[in-house]
């Protein structure tokens, strides 16, 4: 049964031809996995899937993502980060499961309905728990970061946060880029989430953002939201992390078509 394994180019040039071959002919893939994004099951023969590659200081660790989790990518992690984050390699040496403890954005896009009124949105919650640079805390400071960005604390999806200055969604030819924030000292833009290889992201999503010109972007910490195969229960996950006070949200004009 052939694989459904994205393997994106930088991955390719990192693990050679060969081994790509092997791991899309089903080789060295696993049927079954445990994403490294949302951490539920995925299946390679029944779903598209992505080769993720950390790379520590001397180690590699290939490891499996739903692809609506995360785009086929390498990673760079430190070697401390990467031995704590091998759990299982199988006889070929190939992790059936690999964890790492630095955190990665997972994105999501769907269309969310705000009085009575579709709008498109990006839902990002990271893979663990993301500190301030240079702490030593063991919490949770994603939430906190970003509303000194200029995100918007949100209890109830009832209107449409305010648009965030500078920030920016970036979709071209109809797939998602990046992410971009205001660049240091006024210079420009950067981002502050790209993908590796761009998504694509629905037709009636993509009418939606050209209709209003701006994407909604919901921020929730590691283990608020999840993996969601179906709008419905995206928003329902969405209710629920914002009565939590778990969700941040802004507004972002649309750069692109």
């Amino acid at each position: 049964m052939p694989r459904m394994l994205d393997v994106s180019d930088d991955v390719r040039a990192e693990i050679g031809d060969e081994e790509a071959d092997r791991l899309l002919a089903g080789e060295n893939a696993p049927g079954s996995y445990d994403c490294t994004s949302c951490r539920t099951p995925g299946d390679s023969e029944q779903e598209r899937t992505s080769t993720v590659l950390f790379i520590g200081d001397e180690t590699a660790v290939l490891a499996f993502a739903h692809a609506t989790c995360l785009p086929s990518q390498v990673v760079q992690v430190t070697e401390e980060q990467l031995q704590g984050a091998v759990r299982s390699i199988n006889p070929d040496g190939v992790p059936v499961q690999a964890v790492p403890e630095q955190a990665v954005l997972g994105v999501t896009s769907g269309l969310i309905l705000i009085s009575g009124e579709l709008h498109p949105a990006l839902v990002v919650e990271p893979t663990g728990p993301i500190v301030r640079p240079g702490s030593t805390d063991i919490g949770d400071d994603f939430l906190p970061l970003l509303i000194e960005q200029g995100f918007m604390p949100v209890t109830e999806l009832s209107s449409v946060p305010p648009v965030l200055h500078g920030w920016s969604v970036l979709l071209a030819m109809g797939q998602l880029h990046a992410v971009l924030q205001p660049g240091t000292g006024g210079g420009s833009p950067v981002a502050w989430w790209q993908a590796h290889q761009a998504l694509q992201v629905a037709e009636s999503w993509r009418a939606a953002a050209n209709k209003h010109q701006q994407v909604l972007l919901f921020a929730a910490p590691v283990g608020s939201i999840g993996r969601q195969p179906r709008e419905d229960l995206l928003r329902d996950a969405l209710d629920k992390a914002a009565a939590n006070g778990k969700l941040v949200a802004a507004a972002m004009p649309l750069a692109g078509t």
